[in-house]
């Protein structure tokens, strides 16, 4: 019963946020022979009950600011206690990222000339273990995904590099 008149209340407060003003009407608890709970806007059945509801109180927000206004607009500053690094140390910083970041190309490259060699042009050599046709093809397959998988990682890696000044 509290997961019912929960959720009334939250439909109720949900349409008065959403700028629909319904009329406050009168809400009746009503059980049947089964025992079963219905909330109805009308008692003309029998076993229905008046509930009394607290009157839901609707407040309306302040305007959104206006574009171009100071309010609308993130701050651009840092506060004066942020900690500041030196030109020297962010330049190695900058330069231990792209080592990094070359790194992780020339092995996905090499993951990638890997996978191709093995996938033979989709047709790679069968293993001992796959009498069956349909064991063959999800292996097949799970290569195809995994050198789609490699191509993406290396766009996304020339991208990042590519990005760094």
């Amino acid at each position: 019963m509290k997961r019912l008149l929960s959720g009334f209340l939250l439909l109720a407060a949900v349409s008065m946020a959403a700028g629909t003003a319904y009329a406050q009407s009168e809400v009746y608890l009503c059980v049947d022979q089964n025992g079963v709970k219905e909330y109805k806007n009308t008692g003309d059945t029998k076993g229905c009950k008046r509930v009394s509801l607290p009157p839901l109180t609707v407040t309306s927000s302040s305007k959104p600011p206006r574009e171009g206004t100071a309010a609308s607009k993130p701050a651009a500053s840092t506060p004066t206690d942020f900690p500041k690094v030196d030109n020297g140390t962010q330049k190695a910083r900058d330069n231990d990222r792209r080592q990094i970041l070359q790194d992780e190309l020339k092995n996905e490259q090499q993951r990638l000339a890997n996978l191709k060699k093995d996938y033979n042009d989709g047709t790679p050599e069968r293993q001992g273990n796959e009498k069956n046709y349909a064991k063959y093809q999800e292996r097949v397959a799970s290569m195809k995904e995994d050198i789609s998988r490699s191509e993406k990682n290396i766009d996304a890696l020339n991208r990042e590099l590519s990005n760094l000044k």
